[in-house]
């Protein structure tokens, strides 16, 4: 009797734990999906989305390509920006998103569902990273139509280091989200943000240029600058190599930007409580 009762008790418990994680998997299916419809729907999003980029990519490569000086083509050293500048914009429209949701009170009806809030926002972060990757690859198909490519291993290492990086952002996103009040404000915001982060790292230019101009303070900024060590993941990805330290500082700047946004979305602590 007591083999049946613990044998029937354990059988109960797996048969709970099935549904939880089938409804878990529900909810993470539906978030993705409403992130993947939104931005197929918005029609200039995901054109400008891949035209930013490209434009960058045949008129600004080609002008500086007489000062390059490095191992060949500065098209093919600038990809990797490129590529961390696609998941960087998205990070930011999405940061967007999630104020104009809250704002119209979708986000709080999110957010009431019967699921762990963090869970909730971590089902937001994956759409936002996964969806990065694809506008990423997207791009990087385009590039090599232009005659800037990469190996197949190169394709292949990119995955992960695109999918950490679309997360970084992402979760920096989200960070921000929480302390603007009004979408008015999100543009000034997103320009403050997006464009030290780019111009401040080694996307367009070796960061040994700052110590040639007598820059050095720069230099040390653009270490201290996330985006710089993720255009370096993404370049020695792109060379099919692995890189243990980048994955290492990418995975916990996320798990930083999470933390700072679960913690704003708290309606004990957070913006649903300030307001």
């Amino acid at each position: 009797m007591p083999s049946e009762t613990i044998g029937g008790s354990r059988g109960g418990l797996r048969a709970a734990r099935r549904p939880a994680f089938l409804h878990l998997l529900r909810a993470f299916i539906a978030v993705s999906e409403r992130e993947f419809s939104k931005f197929l729907h918005q029609r200039s999003r995901f054109l400008a989305a891949l035209m930013r980029p490209l434009l960058w990519l045949v008129i600004v490569a080609v002008g500086f390509e007489a000062a390059y000086d490095g191992p060949g083509s500065y098209g093919d050293y600038m990809l990797p920006g490129l590529l961390g500048i696609v998941l960087l914009f998205h990070g930011m429209q999405s940061a967007l998103s999630m104020v104009y949701e809250r704002e119209m009170g979708m986000m709080r009806l999110l957010l009431s569902a019967p699921l762990p809030r963090a869970y909730i926002l971590f089902c937001k972060l994956a759409a936002i990273s996964l969806l990065a990757t694809a506008q990423a690859y997207l791009f990087l198909g385009l590039a090599a139509f232009f005659g800037v490519g990469i190996g197949v291993s190169g394709w292949l290492y990119l995955l992960p280091a695109l999918l950490v990086g679309g997360a970084m952002l992402g979760a920096l996103g989200l960070a921000i989200s929480v302390y603007v009040r009004q979408l008015e404000n999100f543009a000034g915001l997103m320009n403050f943000v997006i464009f030290p982060m780019f111009f401040l790292s080694s996307a367009l230019y070796p960061l040994s240029r700052f110590a040639a101009a007598e820059a050095g303070y720069l230099g040390m900024m653009a270490l201290f600058n996330p985006f710089t060590h993720l255009v370096e993941l993404l370049r020695v990805a792109s060379q099919g190599r692995f890189d243990a330290f980048g994955y290492g500082l990418m995975a916990g700047c996320t798990i930083l930007f999470f933390l700072i946004a679960r913690a704003g979305y708290d309606p004990e602590r957070g913006i649903f409580h300030r307001r």
